[in-house]
């Protein structure tokens, strides 16, 4: 045998995804029998060695391609964006206990990422997630959602789902709503479209209030529990800056709800305000949230952090208001916090965001923008997420 390198050294040595090189190879005759079907294994030359390691992530990326080769669509990656309540009315009690509302619902650019895989399972979903305390069993409404279409449609499809999460809990911005509508988006499209959005809307009811305003093209007036969904052209401008502020502190909105007086809500027309922030843009008197009142007694430092906003900001923000029951306070009309945020040792772990208005075009999921990007803290990198979802 001649003693140039063989073909088969040299294939070993390209596959670097693979396999790990300890010392290079000298020039050497090499015999193919000297490999034995071992996860981990050498080749001695010359007292040199190199050694092939098993990637697990390879033998998944196999079972991926199998199943694409028998679907014509069998992964996908979405967005899914939360939203803020631009403003808020509760307008009665329900005999069923909840609550009517009307409300204007718009899509913001701050929201995670789902990636989705068939699984060649035939009886369960499995889900994994970036972010600890966040559930990956039947509690998240991505699993419920899942559930959901099966149920409706009879699929027998089951999926990978890995949620890349940046949208806090308990913020009032929906980020459990909206996983939930992707979730049902996506199945529909792994399924080949077996139903209509119309049809995923209103099975969406069935598991949250929330999740079929997602289902909108990005700005809504909603009533009813909030399942009564109205699409409407969006009234603001897409480059309208907008800062996110959510302390750690997070608002159980069963607590919100049960300190709630409906006496001592805002008796403005919630028509008369959808009118003039469509005829007039955002201001404070539109910014309406009947849940503040409430929510500022369960978290009173939630108060004074907005009323701290509202005077640092000098006139910055065209308005500053809680979203949904809280515990987000949003301030439009610029992307940056007032410095006391950065200085103030309270406030070093709050969740911060810059956003902007967004919406969806017909027959498409919301697409992510290039520019999105939160911090998770106004002093570290780091996401916290309470044990609920």
């Amino acid at each position: 045998m001649a003693t140039a390198s063989p073909p088969l050294i040299s294939s070993l040595n390209s596959t670097s995804t693979s396999f790990r090189t300890r010392t290079s190879l000298p020039t050497c005759s090499f015999s193919p029998k000297l490999l034995r079907p071992l996860a981990s294994f050498s080749v001695k030359a010359s007292r040199k060695q190199v050694e092939i390691v098993f990637d697990p992530d390879e033998r998944l990326n196999k079972i991926g391609d199998d199943v694409d080769k028998e679907a014509p669509l069998s992964r996908l990656k979405l967005f899914s964006p939360c939203k803020i309540n631009v403003f808020l009315r509760i307008t009665g009690k329900r005999e069923d206990g909840f609550h009517d509302l009307a409300s204007l619902f718009h899509v913001i650019s701050l929201g995670d990422t789902i990636k989705f895989s068939l699984s060649p399972s035939k009886s369960k979903d499995r889900l994994s997630t970036n972010v600890s305390g966040v559930p990956v069993d039947a509690r998240n409404l991505i699993i419920k959602a899942l559930n959901l279409y099966r149920k409706k449609t009879g699929s027998n499809k089951f999926f990978w789902i890995h949620l890349d999460k940046k949208v806090p809990t308990g913020a009032g911005l929906g980020g459990g709503s909206s996983n939930a509508a992707t979730a049902l988006w996506a199945a529909n499209q792994l399924n080949g479209g077996l139903v209509s959005e119309k049809e995923l809307q209103d099975w969406s009811s069935e598991i949250g209030s929330d999740i079929p305003f997602f289902f909108s093209h990005g700005a809504a007036y909603c009533t009813g529990r909030g399942e009564i969904v109205q699409d409407l052209p969006s009234p603001f401008p897409f480059d309208l800056p907008m800062v996110l502020i959510k302390p750690r502190e997070a608002c159980s909105t069963a607590e919100v709800y049960k300190r709630l007086r409906l006496d001592q809500t805002s008796n403005v027309d919630p028509l008369t305000l959808l009118e003039n922030v469509t005829n007039n843009g955002v201001s404070q008197s539109i910014c309406v949230n009947d849940l503040e009142l409430p929510a500022f007694q369960v978290l009173p430092s939630l108060k004074r952090l907005k009323q701290r906003v509202i005077a640092s900001g000098r006139g910055e923000y065209d308005a500053v208001f809680m979203s949904g029951s809280g515990s987000t306070i949003v301030g439009i009309g610029s992307p940056d916090p007032p410095q006391f945020i950065y200085d103030d040792e309270e406030y070093k772990k709050v969740f911060l965001s810059e956003a902007n208005f967004m919406t969806r075009e017909a027959n498409e999921w919301y697409k992510e923008p290039a520019s999105a990007s939160a911090t998770t803290s106004s002093s570290e990198s780091r996401l916290e997420i309470p044990n609920e979802m």
